[in-house]
């Protein structure tokens, strides 16, 4: 079926602790939902851009916590959680799924909700991600646009500025001890293609000769 978003999971999660009356750990909820649902281990495999965590346990998290913040479930320690009374109740509705709106029935969720602000909120995006994958989707836009303005900059600027700015790179990367004194652009014309020199010791017996070119 694929991986299901964290709205997606409301429901069966609800169903899975309400079938039972003992307090479930919250790693056996995930392998026994996983099951439940038949995910691929292509599926299960899946992590977030922070490597930390799967998409699998993330989406989970978060289908908990807004059916603990409805009062659906309980968390009575921590790293377990039950179904409760109003859960139960739910479920005898025989509803097909639950949603924000069918969440929004209860007071405790929507005052949760409403601490939340507005930006937090537009990190739900159309594809019913969970907020912390919504977080990570904005950095990484937030990066490539970041990057692709500053080749647009660098394309701007004089040749000159560009053999200072590759020199200054190597050294920051470590070459010449990371001394900026260590580091000279040339910016000459008839250098033999050299555009920049960086020593590699104190008498300069060592050197890194440069040659920087800027590709459209």
């Amino acid at each position: 079926m694929g991986l299901p978003t964290y709205q997606q999971l409301l429901l069966p999660t609800l169903q899975y602790v309400c079938q039972r009356f003992d307090d479930i750990p919250v790693s056996r909820l995930e392998e026994d939902i996983a099951k439940a649902l038949k995910l691929s281990g292509e599926d299960l495999a899946r992590v977030l851009p922070s490597g930390q965590q799967s998409v699998f346990a993330n989406r989970l998290n978060w289908a908990r916590s807004y059916l603990t913040k409805a009062g659906l479930m309980e968390s009575p320690r921590r790293g377990f959680c039950r179904g409760a009374e109003r859960g139960r109740e739910l479920i005898e509705e025989g509803i097909p799924e639950i949603d924000m709106s069918i969440l929004s029935r209860y007071p405790e969720f929507v005052a949760w909700r409403e601490r939340h602000t507005p930006s937090e909120q537009d990190l739900e995006v159309e594809t019913k991600q969970s907020p912390a994958e919504g977080i990570a989707s904005h950095f990484e836009w937030l990066n490539t646009e970041l990057s692709r303005e500053i080749i647009e900059r660098v394309h701007a600027f004089t040749p000159a500025f560009f053999e200072r700015l590759i020199v200054d790179l190597l050294v920051k990367m470590g070459y010449g001890g990371g001394r900026l004194e260590m580091g000279r652009a040339l910016g000459r014309v008839g250098d033999g293609g050299v555009d920049g020199v960086i020593k590699e010791d104190e008498l300069g017996l060592d050197v890194v000769y440069v040659q920087a070119k800027r590709f459209a």
